[in-house]
């Protein structure tokens, strides 16, 4: 039997699962594996160095799962951590590994969506903080301005199933009117939070018609297709029976229950440990 080469995908919790599934939609042939630190979430309000742990204990646990490839499919992780561990931790527990973000895949992009050359991008504390996405963005389209709305009511809404209340109105119109009023000539929205489009529908009431609203998973997946294609070496390595692995360090079955709305479908999660 040839051994198993899934791609791992990861997130903090359940958000990461709307840009699996575009993964899984776009690349269907391929394994793949994804963890959900729900035991520890939400990561958008820790200290840097807590969210570089945490990234990197799951990190491992996915290589020791026979992964090479490991998307982090979490903004905050991909802004709090992803360089370190590339830089840093890689070269000593996997050189021959790679572990890929959510952040640049999106900055290469977005400037084809603005026609004012102005961006808002909506996140955690721990992703506006960083400031990521303004140099990142800022790296491939230096002339677009771009605004940032720390939004940190709406990931516990979403995950404890309020994302359709009218108390998710509240808070969607609060910080989009806290945006607006100091960002002028902003057209496009970027929901730089993988739990974001579940609000999508909500967001789109509160702002002027001709707004763009990007969310990341197609972005992503069309960025990780490329990426394969332009690193066949990897890609030849990697499992392809399209097998789908879902786990969590909390309660599989209410990771199950929630699961299905950002998945789409029904799935069955197993309990992992991911720390030694």
């Amino acid at each position: 039997m040839e051994p198993s080469c899934p791609i791992g995908i990861f997130d903090s919790g359940y958000g990461g699962l709307t840009v699996f599934r575009s993964i899984a939609e776009l690349l269907p042939r391929y394994d793949y594996i994804y963890l959900g630190d729900n035991a520890r979430a939400p990561y958008g309000n820790r200290s840097f160095e807590t969210v570089h742990q945490y990234t990197l204990e799951c990190v491992e646990w996915f290589f020791r799962q026979g992964c090479q490839l490991v998307i982090l499919a979490c903004n905050t992780a991909s802004a709090s951590a992803l360089r370190v561990i590339q830089q840093q931790d890689l070269p000593l527990i996997g050189p021959e590994k790679r572990v890929l973000g959510v952040i640049r895949p999106t900055a290469e992009v977005i400037g084809r969506f603005t026609r004012t050359d102005s961006v808002a991008v909506l996140g955690t504390r721990g992703t506006v903080s960083s400031g990521s996405y303004v140099a990142e963005i800022h790296r491939f389209f230096p002339a677009i301005k771009v605004y940032q709305q720390a939004c940190p009511m709406w990931v516990p809404l979403i995950e404890n199933g309020e994302y359709d209340s009218p108390g998710a109105d509240y808070f969607v119109e609060k910080y989009l009117g806290q945006l607006l009023a100091g960002a002028p000539g902003v057209d496009t929205i970027l929901l730089a939070c993988t739990h974001y489009p579940l609000l999508a529908g909500k967001i789109r009431k509160y702002l002027p018609e001709n707004f763009n609203i990007v969310s990341q998973g197609p972005i992503v997946a069309a960025s990780l297709a490329d990426y394969l294609l332009r690193h066949p070496e990897l890609a030849n390595g990697l499992s392809k029976n399209g097998r789908k692995s879902f786990f969590t360090t909390d309660d599989p079955a209410d990771f199950n229950a929630h699961a299905r709305v950002f998945f789409g479908t029904e799935i069955a999660s197993a309990y992992v440990q991911t720390a030694d």
